[in-house]
């Protein structure tokens, strides 16, 4: 099993490799051998938009022939179409937006919990309610609701907006907050993803 940690200079991301036992590369060849890809993400969305271009067509190509796909925060956010902090296309994967949040405190900085809408196997042994650690500006909107398989809410009282915050289609997946970053859960929520078809 080889687990690729896609590399785009943009953070630390030895975490998620450990976590995973898996390998980082930045070299766009490199997806061809892989049975897992991992994006994770932070930054602006054009400017990260571009540096995946290199992968662009190995990504698509990688899904199309049954892949399993986890995008971590920005890397949620590119599996869209486009956002509203740039004018950067995203890999066009799910049919939706990213938006920015309104009428709350930015960025969304902290441990929140999840709120779960229906099971995926990614958590696997992760309770309804477990906290994890956000940070973002912009969430994404997805087109089919059915892919959600968490929210998380931020804001107090009528400002309150309720976003996804893990949502899966098929063998792809997306968490807006950083496992890598979340402790034990969020460890669990990595292995989960690593074990995966292994059943």
């Amino acid at each position: 099993m080889r687990i690729l940690v896609l590399d785009l200079g943009i953070g630390n991301i030895s975490n998620v490799v450990k976590a995973v036992d898996g390998v980082s590369s930045s070299d766009p060849k490199d997806v061809e051998y892989a049975d897992k890809i991992i994006l994770p993400g932070v930054g602006n969305f054009k400017e990260i938009a571009g540096k995946i271009g290199h992968f662009r067509e190995r990504i698509l190509k990688f899904i199309e022939s049954g892949g399993f796909f986890l995008g971590i925060c920005l890397g949620l956010q590119l599996l869209f179409e486009r956002s509203e902090e740039a004018n950067g296309e995203g890999l066009k994967i799910l049919e939706g937006d990213v938006v920015k949040f309104r009428g709350v405190r930015t960025p969304h900085i902290g441990w929140n919990r999840i709120i779960l809408r229906r099971a995926s196997p990614i958590l696997h042994g992760i309770e309804d309610g477990s906290f994890f650690y956000f940070v973002h500006s912009y969430y994404v909107r997805p087109r089919d609701e059915s892919i959600v398989v968490a929210v998380t809410d931020h804001g107090k009282n009528e400002n309150t907006v309720v976003f996804p915050s893990i949502i899966q289609k098929g063998r792809i997946y997306g968490v807006q907050f950083h496992p890598e970053k979340s402790g034990e859960v969020g460890l669990k929520l990595l292995r989960n993803f690593r074990n995966l078809g292994e059943e």
